[in-house]
């Protein structure tokens, strides 16, 4: 692993059930209230929406196959955030993974666990037999866009709009 000597000390593990029951309802929210922002869905349908597509996508749940679902764990064993990487990309873009959902706890944002977490994410790409990892981030959020920008990600596609 080549890390930024600024970037704190991280490991990741696979959740637990109570944890992915718990992550399920705020991934849910959290997807939910970005696609209200983004004017995709209405706030009337969001959760419910929102719900649907992260059980398509798990239909077995924390078992489902080529899905990796962690925990990040700071040394002292305090949890600082959560990835979901798919490893069968939703377009099927040969040995290229998904990044669905990187989160970094409240409290610890702002402190280079975004980027730990984003770093053990591909190491644990590369770790399946992976060679690349594609994400999407919502416009509106520019500390993600400058957080894959510049840890080396590429724009590949890029949606707009403006209201008429």
């Amino acid at each position: 692993m080549c890390h930024d000597l600024a970037m704190p000390e991280l490991s990741v593990r696979s959740m637990t059930q109570p944890e992915f029951d718990e992550w399920q309802d705020a991934l849910a929210r959290r997807f939910a209230d970005s696609k209200v922002a983004a004017g995709t869905w209405t706030a009337a349908e969001a959760l419910d929406k929102a719900r649907q597509a992260n059980a398509a996508l798990l239909p077995e749940g924390l078992a489902t196959e080529d899905n990796l679902i962690l925990k990040g764990i700071r040394p002292d064993g305090t949890p600082v955030g959560r990835l979901w990487i798919t490893l069968k990309h939703p377009q099927g873009v040969a040995g290229c993974a998904f990044l669905y959902d990187i989160e970094v706890e409240p409290e610890f944002r702002g402190a280079g666990y975004g980027r730990a977490l984003l770093a053990a994410a591909e190491d644990a790409v590369r770790e399946h037999g992976g060679t690349a990892l594609e994400l999407n981030v919502f416009g509106d959020n520019p500390v993600a866009i400058s957080l894959y920008a510049t840890s080396g990600y590429a724009v590949v596609t890029q949606q707009m709009r403006k209201a008429v």
